[in-house]
């Protein structure tokens, strides 16, 4: 039997299919150490299995269940099989086939499982990215990638996709085709016509993906600020649900509520844990407290992976007691750090297990608090490691650091990534020679052998679980005429763990606020997440010799926060709020004031004790 008959007819018993010759493009590389130290586990927890092989089961086994619920559908198992092999067919006409990237940018529609679930029925790999990247990100993750495909809405939340496409395509040289769901131009390809559409599929012939094959790609921020492609198999994907579906004892009832991007990881793995249970997924595309509150009464949810920020726009809710929340079983905080606070107020107002939780795109989910722990000891912490997955504290040198000592975690298990794509050097930096994953978090371990976050050694900004590379936003202030230097610090919030301070040196004889630094931002059509929300600016006099050193050293900390010695802040309810200094190594943790206006304090830098930065701050609503 030729391999194309075989995969057509393949089966859940098929697992060992030899038929899956990808090209070298998409093959594992064998020479990194985290990939052979890891490959034994993976087999030993699932077996040579796909995603395909858990749809395929699930849609034979129960048809009429239903799979899948956004704003306009309801989707059950067997036609989720049916429509991917639809899109699968789609994807394959247009020239698309083992090893090509399809960029996939959609909202949490149920397209974006069509398109996603598609690519492994014909060899292609994911590439997914969040709705609110825009042009700048989108035609470097395109480029870097190498994507064949791009797939798009025509608008959402009043953003125009098939203009910004329009105006990237001629830089976009590589891409073959770009399917635009719910509109599109002469030049795009409609995504519903080829899903919905009275015409037939073309035919199409399966390909098996081999489990160790790279089979999704993510972009994330790193130490320089360039976006770094993260790379997965489905041997580092599927343990990853796995684990947790196990851990918290998911079964086919559950109904999951998922209002974090698809495009990003946390929600993908969450789709993902609920087709792998043969469970409901509830795609939620524009998140508020009220939606989500009218989404789990009406649905019947039981189990909800959150932001802290989104549990706290939950509890805000004037009405929140006329819901009828009892289904709730299970509300998983990550992404940045739950205040003690906010825990104690969820669980006197919501019912159910709030379970924090530590994970990253590059290790799936690490850590998490456990339904049996006491949640007043464990609050604050992250928890103990995931069943498979190990931790270490290790010091700069990738040594253990003494029991109790503040080290810089490091993560093996069967759900950490591949490796970075196109990027030996961060491979090199970021793996130990022994083949574990250095996180750049610090965190201390408690006796009881819970872990607690104490700072990053990483730049990057949290804000309220999005995170974002202060480079990003500073490359394109400096393009600014009055902008002689320019640094975004994130200073701690008690809503959403940080905040982004704009730190400014004017040019001289000129000036900038905040208000126009927003609106600079915005014409170049920059995330809202990454806008600064505080600014701070120094006197241009005082930094001829720095240039530009300074936003990453010394100006960082002046400008991060006011002077506690010598700051008079007018909260807006007349109160006198609480400024504190916040150190350069931030913490999500450190007490702050959010609501400083008209702030004004001097401190000397360390660098430059002779000079002094004079920082005023502007706050504007979160």
């Amino acid at each position: 039997m030729a391999c194309s008959e075989k995969r057509a007819s393949l089966t859940i018993a098929d697992f060992s299919d030899p038929c899956h010759d990808l090209p070298q493009s998409a093959q594992v590389d064998r020479r990194n150490p985290r990939n052979r130290a890891a490959s034994r586990a993976e087999s030993a927890i699932l077996g040579p299995v796909t995603f395909h092989d858990f749809l395929a089961r699930r849609a034979a086994a129960h048809p009429d269940r239903e799979a899948l619920v956004d704003h306009r559908h309801r989707v059950t198992y067997g036609e989720l099989a049916a429509r991917v092999d639809r899109t699968a067919a789609a994807l394959q006409s247009l020239g698309l086939g083992p090893g090509d990237v399809v960029t996939i940018q959609l909202p949490n529609w149920v397209e974006f499982a069509y398109v996603f679930f598609a690519c492994e029925r014909i060899g292609a790999i994911a590439n997914q990215i969040g709705p609110d990247f825009r042009s700048r990100e989108v035609e470097y993750i395109v480029r870097f990638s190498e994507s064949r495909a791009f797939v798009c809405p025509a608008t959402f939340k009043g953003f125009d996709y098939v203009e910004m496409v329009r105006s990237l395509r001629p830089k976009l040289t590589a891409l073959k085709a770009v399917l635009v769901l719910g509109g599109g131009d002469a030049h795009t390809v409609s995504l519903g016509e080829l899903i919905y559409g009275p015409t037939p599929p073309p035919p199409f012939k399966p390909y098996r993906m081999a489990p160790d094959a790279v089979m999704r790609m993510a972009f994330t921020s790193g130490t320089t600020g360039n976006p770094k492609g993260v790379t997965h198999s489905f041997d580092t994907t599927l343990p990853a649900g796995h684990i947790l579906n196990g851990a918290m004892n998911v079964t086919d009832k559950e109904v999951f509520l998922v209002y974090l991007p698809l495009g990003l990881n946390w929600g993908y793995l969450t789709l993902l844990q609920s087709i792998m249970a043969g469970a409901r997924a509830v795609l939620l595309d524009r998140f508020s407290g009220r939606a989500a509150l009218e989404a789990i009464e009406r649905e019947r949810v039981t189990f909800i992976p959150s932001a802290p920020a989104s549990i706290i726009a939950m509890l805000n809710d004037p009405e929140l007691a006329r819901f009828d929340l009892s289904s709730l079983r299970v509300v998983i905080t990550g992404g940045a750090s739950c205040p003690v606070e906010t825990i104690r107020n969820f669980r006197a107002r919501i019912p159910g297990h709030l379970i924090e939780l530590y994970g990253m795109l590059e290790t799936g989910f690490h850590t998490f608090t456990r339904f049996e722990d006491d949640p007043e000891a464990v609050a604050g912490t992250i928890g103990r490691p995931a069943p498979e997955m190990a931790l270490r504290l290790i010091d700069e040198h990738g040594h253990d650091v003494p029991p109790g000592a503040e080290g810089e975690i490091a993560a093996q298990g069967p759900s950490v990534h591949l490796g970075y794509h196109k990027n030996p050097a961060a491979n090199a930096e970021l793996f130990t020679a022994d083949g574990w994953f250095r996180t750049g978090d610090l965190g201390v371990m408690e006796p009881s052998g819970n872990v607690r976050i104490v700072g990053r050694l990483k730049e990057m900004i949290n804000r309220g679980g999005k995170k974002f590379f202060p480079r990003e936003v500073e490359e394109i202030l400096y393009t600014h005429p009055s902008v002689l230097h320019a640094a975004i610090v994130g200073v701690p919030d008690p809503r959403l763990g940080e905040r982004n301070c704009l730190c400014v040196i004017p040019r001289p004889g000129t000036s900038v606020s905040l208000t126009e630094m927003v609106a600079f931002l915005r014409a170049r059509s920059r995330r809202p997440r990454s806008w600064p929300s505080k600014s701070a600016y120094s006197n241009p006099s005082r930094a001829t010799s720095a240039k530009r050193r300074w936003p990453s050293t010394s100006a960082r900390r002046a400008c991060a926060s006011c002077s506690t010695s010598a700051c008079a802040c007018p909260s807006p309810s007349s109160r006198r709020a609480r400024c504190t200094t916040t150190p350069f190594r931030r913490s999500a943790s450190t007490p702050t004031s959010s609501s400083a206006i008209g702030c004004t304090s001097t401190r000397a830098t360390a660098a430059t004790p002779s000079t002094s930065w004079t920082v005023v701050c502007a706050m504007r609503p979160a």
